[in-house]
């Protein structure tokens, strides 16, 4: 079984790939033998630059999910066409899950909206912690958008962002442990579903917060890949009455239109 895990956004082809082995090393952890996950990234396209834009000023608001979506649309025709069984989208806002499932037959399987149906399974109450609030409003469209949002009782940030979090292991713990132990208290919490994979499960382990704090936390990257080994396992996909399928190739999506001639 070949599965692609499929960052978010370009990576710069001068930087390390110290981070990319160790997301590796984590997903392979989740996987079951025979399993092989390919990390990979989007191609660069023009207003990619948003992102980081955003994260410098601490508001991602959801802008840069959508600028993106049509370069991770065209990855996940590629991954069609080169032999993986199944894309997990990396990021937990579910960018370009919708379009691309659109694009091909393969499971594109979205974080969020896995997550979310685990956790209903578990739990009757779930809350939703972002890492910056700013994260939020486009959060919830799509949780509606999936009709979960009867299920999620509180949706709150964290307010932690950054480049490197690795040093905030201890702050991004304790914040986040106060910020469970309130939402049980005041609000009933039953079950939490962390955004940003960056802070959880990558710099501290979800278990960890569970073991302080005695509420579920979901880890939306071994659930993603969890269910996306069962999807090939089982012959299952996005429904095709659902998501009517056009086919086309990788090719078609990077010519343009019109000839300059």
């Amino acid at each position: 079984m070949r599965i692609m895990f499929l960052n978010q956004a370009p990576q710069d082809p001068r930087g390390g790939d110290q981070d990319s082995r160790e997301t590796h090393a984590l997903l392979m952890q989740y996987a079951s033998p025979g399993t092989k996950i390919e990390i990979h990234d989007p191609d660069d396209y023009p207003g990619a630059i948003v992102h980081k834009i955003q994260g410098k000023q601490q508001r991602t608001n959801g802008l840069h999910h959508v600028m993106e979506a049509p370069s991770l649309i065209r990855k996940v025709v590629w991954a069609a066409e080169n032999g993986y069984d199944a894309v997990i989208q990396s990021n937990t806002f579910d960018p370009g899950v919708e379009g691309a499932r659109l694009a091909t037959r393969i499971p594109v399987i979205g974080l969020l909206r896995t997550s979310l149906h685990v956790g209903a399974t578990l739990a009757d109450r779930i809350a939703v912690i972002a890492p910056l609030e700013s994260d939020l409003p486009s959060c919830w469209r799509s949780i509606c958008a999936y009709r979960m949002d009867h299920v999620v009782v509180r949706m709150t940030s964290l307010g932690i962002y950054s480049d490197d979090l690795k040093p905030l292991h201890d702050e991004i713990f304790d914040g986040t442990c106060e910020l469970v132990r309130n939402l049980k208290r005041e609000d009933g919490v039953e079950c939490i579903l962390p955004l940003g994979g960056k802070l959880i499960p990558y710099v501290v382990d979800p278990k960890a917060v569970e073991e302080e704090t005695g509420v579920s936390v979901l880890n939306t990257k071994a659930i993603g890949v969890c269910f996306a080994e069962m999807c090939v396992t089982l012959g299952l996909s996005h429904s095709n009455v659902a998501y009517p399928f056009t086919p086309m190739s990788y090719q078609d999506f990077t010519e343009p239109a019109f000839s300059k001639d």
